[in-house]
């Protein structure tokens, strides 16, 4: 167990300076800079604004700086704004990782019981209702169901008020950003759940005189929990970062809202901040994902 902990630490590590190799290259090819906008700054400011900020230096040594700074935990200045990248990151995801976990929970916890109650009924009304609704859920996509819930509930209900900084309202915002994952979880639950529902032991518990509940919950589920891992890890990893569509549709300053500005604006610090931030949350969530496999089922060897 230790040693492929130890082998997936190495591999994350690599991984994520592979993505900063990557994303820093891949910026720099883009044609134009930063302080290249329509109100550009004089030659001489930008001569000082491009040494500042290292832009001046060649590639290769600007990634060197780069890569040094960020290994003292300095994700440097922002460009644009002159504010530190981290107290940007680490103020904009307290509100992506607040409504990212309430989405989160959302989507699990519906998504687990509406699958089971799927195939606990199969091929009957409410398995019929539910694939039916996760089918349509599924096929929109998320910024028009973002769109249609502030449209019908904000403008013409009227029931829950428009997302501001000053009266945040996760309701709507949770709400879009759990829909698509839980009918994604849904689907794969009852296909699990239907595997397993069919095996020996499941009728040997039936067979006990075991309650249905129990049989469903009790013995199927955890059985059929591996497969919803697989895919909850990575799905809570990419809802917890924030979703660009969703924070930009209802103006949120979420760290994807951020992200984008950064592309926007062509903000390379923020652009390489955000992207270092939200890759290491995906490769730690995966990580742990990989983890639970061996508790939710000891014969897995790792």
């Amino acid at each position: 167990m230790l040693k492929y902990v130890l082998k997936r630490i190495m591999l994350a590590v690599v991984t994520m300076f592979c993505i900063i190799a990557i994303t820093f290259f891949a910026m720099n090819a883009i044609p134009g800079g930063p302080f290249d906008a329509e109100k550009a700054p004089s030659p001489a400011i930008k001569a000082v604004l491009m040494e500042r900020y290292n832009l001046d230096k060649p590639l290769t040594e600007q990634f060197v700086i780069y890569v040094g700074n960020l290994l003292k935990g300095d994700f440097g200045i922002s460009i644009k704004t002159g504010r530190s990248v981290t107290e940007t990151i680490l103020s904009s995801f307290q509100v992506s990782a607040k409504i990212g976990l309430m989405a989160a929970a959302a989507a699990v916890i519906t998504g687990l019981l509406l699958g089971c109650l799927a195939a606990a009924y199969v091929n009957r009304w409410p398995d019929r209702l539910i694939i039916t609704a996760t089918s349509i859920i599924v096929s929109v996509p998320s910024f028009v169901i973002a769109s249609v819930l502030m449209l019908v509930f904000c403008l013409k209900l009227k029931w829950v008020s428009a997302w501001s900084p000053d009266n945040p309202n996760y309701i709507l915002p949770v709400i879009s950003l759990a829909v698509f994952p839980m009918a994604n979880i849904v689907r794969y639950t009852k296909s699990s759940m239907l595997d397993a529902l069919g095996q020996n032991y499941i009728r040997t518990a039936r067979a006990k005189g075991l309650e249905e509940w129990l049989v469903i919950f009790k013995h199927g589920f955890k059985n059929a929990s591996i497969p919803i891992i697989t895919y909850i890890g990575p799905m809570i990893a990419g809802i917890l970062t924030g979703s660009v569509v969703i924070e930009t549709v209802f103006t949120i300053g979420g760290l994807g809202y951020q992200f984008v500005n950064g592309i926007t604006n062509r903000d390379y610090t923020l652009i390489m901040g955000t992207t270092i931030f939200l890759a290491a949350i995906i490769i730690f969530i995966t990580l742990l994902s990989d983890l639970l496999y061996k508790a939710v089922d000891p014969r897995i060897k790792l």
